[in-house]
């Protein structure tokens, strides 16, 4: 018995036919954003079908971006995509022909890390993964809660330093602007405003160095990377602070590209959201194991539980 299992992400899609857990086939193909919604939509759909003709799929989960309204299947909102209050589960439903099931791709994944992997037999936990934004899953009884109006875990849009930096939310001093991989990039390249002064960096390479690179660079002792990359790490642990006082996880599960840095990131974080939390023991950190393939695991885990 398969399923299908799509990721929809802002500049590609992971799409694979997937028997229990494993991959029978897997591709990947370009989302097709600067299309327009509507193109994006139809590209989703072309890629099901395709998906579909090669196997006899009794039921398809699609991981969103966005704001998604997992009960009525509604795409609510991408600034990414540019789509808005699209019913892309009837649509896929329609041209399917087969049960179909939408989620939030982040709480998606924290359904895969709970089902196959970091999270699985924990039961409640926080995924937590760290890309070019930031955002997080509230998982209870290996189920993600979407919250009253599916807004439920955007921690990158916690204001850790208030009056901080803008954030593209229209906040400021929201954590995605000082601790995701995008910022972290992007704040040792360009100057920027710290509680103690303006950081001037040095002249930018014509290829912007990536977060991993700062934080390599940052352990070789260069100033403005240190710098960049213990911000990082206090915003994170603060925002790890009040999750933990507010939930009371048992486990944090931290995924994305930024978990790749391994010890450089656990280590030192885990230090630190002790040293916040005086009342309590400080939950366990976690990599997460699925990797870049957590929401479609997540997705097709869903797949599942709908053609029951």
């Amino acid at each position: 018995m398969t399923v299908i299992a799509l990721d929809v992400g802002g500049t590609s899609m992971k799409g694979a036919v997937m028997s229990g857990d494993t991959i029978v086939h897997a591709e990947r193909r370009p989302t097709g954003r600067d299309r327009g919604p509507e193109a994006v939509v139809g590209a989703i759909l072309d890629f099901a079908a395709d998906l579909k003709s090669a196997t006899k799929p009794v039921a398809a989960g699609l991981a969103l971006p966005g704001v998604v309204d997992d009960a009525t299947g509604t795409a609510v909102r991408s600034a990414n995509i540019g789509w808005e209050n699209v019913p892309i589960r009837d649509l896929a439903t329609e041209r399917l022909g087969i049960p179909v099931v939408i989620a939030h791709d982040v709480r998606t994944g924290g359904v895969g890390e709970a089902a196959r992997g970091a999270g699985r037999g924990v039961g409640d936990f926080l995924f937590l993964p760290i890309g070019t934004g930031i955002a997080a899953a509230l998982m209870i009884n290996g189920m993600p809660y979407p919250g009253t109006t599916s807004w439920s875990g955007e921690i990158g849009h916690i204001v850790v330093r208030p009056g901080g930096e803008p954030c593209a939310c229209g906040a400021c001093g929201c954590l995605e602007t000082y601790a995701s991989a995008a910022a972290i990039s992007r704040r040792y390249h360009v100057p920027t405003r710290s509680p103690i002064g303006i950081w001037e960096p040095p002249l930018p390479p014509e290829t912007p160095a990536p977060a991993e690179e700062v934080i390599a660079r940052a352990e070789k002792g260069d100033p403005i990377a240190a710098r960049v990359w213990t911000e990082a790490l206090d915003t994170l642990a603060d925002a790890l602070a009040t999750a933990t006082m507010l939930l009371d996880p048992s486990l944090i599960v931290i995924g994305g590209g930024l978990a790749e840095a391994g010890e450089r990131l656990f280590t030192p974080l885990q230090l630190r959201l002790a040293n916040r939390l005086p009342l309590r023991l400080a939950p366990p950190l976690a990599p997460a194991q699925l990797g870049p393939e957590a929401a479609m695991h997540g997705a097709a885990v869903l797949a599942y539980q709908a053609a029951d």
